[in-house]
């Protein structure tokens, strides 16, 4: 478990500290994949009840207990159903509504994060598809997230590997430092979810952003930060 260090300040003390941040709900304002299924139902490419259906997992979610491949597997539907050019084309227009969805003061914190000389760290539950141009866009270089399978050049609508997603998330990220020569002396982790106690819990600097209900209760009880939008 993470101790409280409520007297450092965020600069690095070894070579290559990292910094980590979620993507839903810490530096955006909503969650991706949910502003995805609508930015469809907009275009008419998928139908109410594939909305509603969304939301239920959504609920899920926020409960504790989706499972991430059966709601991939729906979500990346859509996929499979169309040419990779009108995909793209689809991507690049949704794109305009995440710019519009950042959290300016979550991303001057990424800044001065970047210009401490922070290693940083996009890691995300979002798929692939979504999670690899947002993480261009918001400018991060390393990215975690759940792989979309693909069949050569196509996408499918199933997972490949671990999903980035509660533990899978720790998983992940393990795997990941140990390919980079990097550990979690001096990190910092950013997230809104309790779905990420994992995650917050193995780094040294763990910090909630604007949390959920059980996140709130678990940050206070630890003496972990706690930044309120």
């Amino acid at each position: 478990m993470a101790n409280n260090h409520k007297n450092s300040s965020e600069k690095p003390s070894n070579p290559a500290p990292l910094a980590l941040f979620d993507l839903d709900y810490t530096l955006l304002g909503g969650d991706s994949e949910a502003m995805w299924s609508r930015f469809l139902f907009e275009q008419k490419m998928v139908d109410k009840e594939f909305l509603q259906q969304i939301t239920d997992y959504y609920h899920a979610y926020e409960e504790g207990f989706l499972d991430i491949h059966e709601y991939e597997a729906f979500l990346l539907r859509p996929l499979t159903e169309h040419p990779l050019s009108k995909l793209f084309e689809l991507r690049n227009e949704y794109l305009k509504q995440i710019r519009q969805s950042v959290r300016k003061v979550m991303m001057r914190r990424v800044k001065r994060f970047r210009d401490t000389g922070f290693v940083l760290l996009l890691i995300t539950a979002s798929n692939s598809f979504i999670a690899e141009p947002i993480a261009t866009t918001l400018g991060f270089q390393n990215l975690i997230c759940t792989q979309v399978k693909r069949n050569g050049e196509d996408f499918t609508n199933q997972i490949e590997g671990v999903p980035a997603f509660r533990e899978g998330k720790v998983q992940r990220l393990e795997q990941w430092l140990q390919e980079k020569g990097l550990s979690l002396a001096d990190s910092w982790g950013y997230s809104d979810s309790h779905n990420d106690l994992p995650l917050l819990s193995s780094v040294e600097h763990p910090v909630a952003v604007a949390p959920d209900y059980v996140l709130r209760e678990h940050a206070r009880k630890q003496g972990w930060r706690i930044i309120n939008i």
